[in-house]
């Protein structure tokens, strides 16, 4: 994902904002014929207090120097919400990112004591293409993640090319459209990322979902909700959960599953984790 990339992005995502948006939710007149769902760009432009061949030129990809006013205000009329303020604000003005040494990413040996001090909270470790890189030994038991090949360890991957998934998962259409929002938001803010680039470019060709929930440009932090989980095991598992950046490495995510306690999903993995210990030590 390079500079091409931002460029087109920017446009793509500002016509897909402005069609949300009716004229007369904005106090504009409906009369007329339209080619394009929602506000013209002349109508944002008007709205938004700049001229119409500078918004144009945003929509092209060639406002990187667009001040902060000029976006807060495109923001304000599209009426985006702070996530999707943050990423315009990414695409219209894309900076090249310190290139990350080459190899697989580490976690550092505290992270994972950490995570293996939550013996009762499935918990595991995101990077920035959403490849697991790490897990504690629940967050294993109800992902399986050890049983997967390296390059498999990957949740856009797991959630479109695994057909698994949409037995995994109950709430599988949203889980979809979340992993899209997520992976979009990170391929706005590394856009200089080959490994994001050639993971886009992988999911548009072998999935149809895929393709179409990229098209609607959505973005969304996923930085806490609620996932359902069919578990072959322990059976249909509603798991809370909150996600903690790693400060000495901010590309590096802990999510970590919250069940309230006493509930029947943490007892349903209590279960499982002591079946799950058993079954280590039948197999060592």
């Amino acid at each position: 994902m390079d500079g091409d990339w931002t460029e087109a992005e920017v446009g793509d995502f500002l016509r897909s904002r402005r069609a949300r948006i009716r004229p007369e939710e904005v106090g504009l007149p409906a009369h007329g014929r339209r080619r394009v769902p929602g506000l013209r760009r002349e109508e944002v432009a008007q709205l938004a207090g700049v001229s119409v061949d500078y918004y144009i030129r945003l929509e092209q990809g060639r406002g990187t120097s667009v001040s902060d006013a000029v976006l807060d205000a495109v923001a304000r009329v599209l009426r985006l919400d702070e996530t999707e303020h943050a990423y315009l604000r990414t695409v219209a003005r894309p900076r090249r990112q310190r290139r990350r040494p080459a190899g697989a990413p580490r976690v550092r040996p505290g992270v994972q004591i950490l995570l293996d001090g939550m013996e009762r909270s499935p918990a595991f470790v995101l990077g920035r293409r959403m490849d697991v890189l790490a897990w504690n030994a629940l967050g294993d038991a109800v992902n399986g993640f050890s049983r997967l090949a390296p390059d498999e360890r990957n949740v856009p991957r797991l959630v479109f090319l695994d057909p698994a998934s949409r037995e995994l998962y109950p709430e599988w259409t949203a889980v979809a459209a979340q992993t899209v929002a997520q992976l979009r938001l990170l391929a706005g803010r590394y856009a200089d990322d080959p490994g994001l680039c050639a993971l886009v470019g992988e999911l548009t060709l072998k999935s149809e979902d895929f393709r179409r929930l990229w098209t609607d440009h959505e973005v969304r932090e996923c930085a806490f909700g609620v996932k359902k989980v069919r578990h072959p095991v322990a059976g249909l598992l509603t798991l809370p959960y909150e996600t903690l950046t790693v400060p000495a490495d901010p590309e590096q995510t802990i999510v970590v599953y919250t069940p309230e306690p006493g509930s029947e999903t943490a007892e349903r993995l209590a279960v499982l984790g002591s079946w799950n210990a058993t079954t280590a030590a039948t197999s060592d």
